[in-house]
């Protein structure tokens, strides 16, 4: 069971996905918050029919699932809209993340919480053991999200600004991977903090373990 849990988190398009594949290769067991997310208001759940008493039937899909695209459209530039959204998803997802990690193999666990800066960071995760931020230039970030999403960048620059500040997320970050390398120097980045994680998660286990009493001569 994993008791030293590493926050990973970074603004859209920087690359938190490629990097958390790389440290499952390494053997590590990662939560997804999206995952968690999506669970929190799978059809049937308690979380959709909040959405749906919050929101109304017309973010539901045919099927009776969330519309997304629906439902990222009525939030999208409305704070209040979104608030009532979080205030349904994202206690789920902590408590999915925080079970999920406490029970995962190996010395250490990763949950990858994209919105951690906006949600509150250690005041609302108090469990994690460190926040590793993937940081990218915003010039970057806007390229990638034009590629990735065939779009332009004046909408680019509106999901950018959507999020938290590039500032913020470093505001919270312990550690930090610049994410505008090549792929040789990311796994170099990787390797070295996997090897700090597992010696940090050592050095907490041995805080952790009883002392073995000394027999009574």
């Amino acid at each position: 069971m994993s008791s030293f849990v590493v926050g990973v988190t970074g603004g859209i398009a920087s690359g938190k996905s490629e990097i958390t594949r790389r440290f499952q290769a390494l053997g590590v067991f990662v939560a997804d918050a999206d995952v968690a997310a999506r669970e929190a208001v799978a059809p049937g759940s308690p979380g959709l029919a909040e959405v749906v008493a919050s929101f109304g039937e017309d973010v539901l899909a045919a099927d009776g699932s969330l519309d997304r695209a629906a439902m990222r459209r009525r939030v999208f530039g409305d704070d209040a809209a979104r608030h009532r959204l979080e205030a349904i998803v994202h206690p789920h997802v902590r408590r999915v993340l925080q079970d999920a990690c406490a029970t995962a193999p190996g010395p250490y666990a990763i949950a990858a919480i994209p919105l951690l800066a906006e949600g509150g960071g250690y005041d609302t995760y108090p469990w994690l053991g460190r926040i590793l931020v993937v940081d990218v230039p915003v010039e970057a970030q806007r390229e990638r999200l034009m590629r990735r999403d065939g779009i332009d960048a004046a909408l680019a620059e509106r999901m950018i600004a959507a999020q938290a500040t590039r500032a913020q997320r470093l505001a919270i970050a312990d550690d930090v991977i610049v994410n505008d390398g090549s792929l040789a120097d990311l796994d170099a980045h990787i390797a070295a903090l996997d090897r700090r994680y597992r010696a940090l998660a050592e050095q907490l286990q041995a805080l952790d373990t009883p002392l073995t009493p000394v027999a009574e001569a």
